[in-house]
C-alpha cells in the first residue's frame, strides 16, 4: 500500500471528523481497545487545534486519508510524575497524540508508516526523544509501539477514570 503522509491542511478537517466518527462507530460495535467514545474523543477540535498549531499530520492512501497523528511539545500533565529516561522540559521531546487509523486500512502498514514518519520527523527535527500514553487495554497500540523500540517507563493515572480509562502505560523512544 504506497502511504504519504504529509502535514494537515484545514480542507482536511471534515475529512478528519469523518475518520474520527468511523473510527469511533467501529470501536463501540467491537473490542475498544483504545476506550475512545464518539464526540468525546478524538473529535473535529482536535483536527482543527492540530492543524491550526501546525503538528497534525495525515496519511493518505490515493489522496484519501486513512491515518492521522498529532506531534507536539505537549506532556499531560502526569507525565511529570514519571522517571524518563531522557530528561527534558520537553522542547526537544515529541508527545504522541491522537494517533489514529481507519479501521478499513487496520493491518494494512498505516501504523508502522506513521510511527516510522513519526521517528523521522523527530530526528529531522533533532529531538531527543518520543514519548506517548496508551490505555493498558490497547494490546495491538502496545505490540505497535513496542515492535518500534519504544521502552516502557511506568503505568499512571491520567484522571479518565470517569470514562473508565484508568491506567495508562507511558512509553519512550530515544532517539
Amino acid at each position: 500500500m504506497d502511504i504519504n503522509i504529509e502535514l494537515g491542511q484545514k480542507n482536511d478537517i471534515d475529512e478528519l471528523e469523518q475518520l474520527y466518527n468511523d473510527l469511533n462507530d467501529h470501536l463501540a460495535k467491537g473490542i475498544n481497545f483504545p476506550g475512545w467514545k464518539k464526540g468525546i474523543y478524538p473529535i473535529r477540535q482536535n483536527a482543527i487545534d492540530g492543524i491550526e498549531h501546525g503538528n497534525l499530520y495525515v496519511a493518505k492512501n490515493n489522496g484519501k486519508i486513512v491515518g492521522s497523528v498529532i506531534l507536539n511539545h505537549i506532556p499531560e500533565t502526569a507525565y511529570y510524575k514519571a522517571q524518563w529516561k531522557y530528561e527534558s522540559d520537553y522542547s526537544d521531546v515529541f508527545v504522541i497524540h491522537t494517533f489514529v487509523v481507519h479501521p478499513n486500512y487496520w493491518k494494512c502498514g498505516v501504523g508502522n508508516a506513521i510511527i516510522n514518519f513519526s521517528i523521522e520527523h523527530g530526528i529531522n527535527s533533532q529531538v531527543r526523544s518520543i514519548r506517548l500514553d496508551v490505555y493498558v487495554g490497547n494490546m495491538p497500540a502496545i505490540r505497535l509501539y513496542e515492535k518500534h523500540g519504544f521502552k516502557y517507563i511506568d503505568t499512571i493515572d491520567l484522571g479518565l477514570g470517569n470514562y473508565g480509562l484508568d491506567w495508562f502505560k507511558l512509553y519512550e523512544k530515544l532517539l
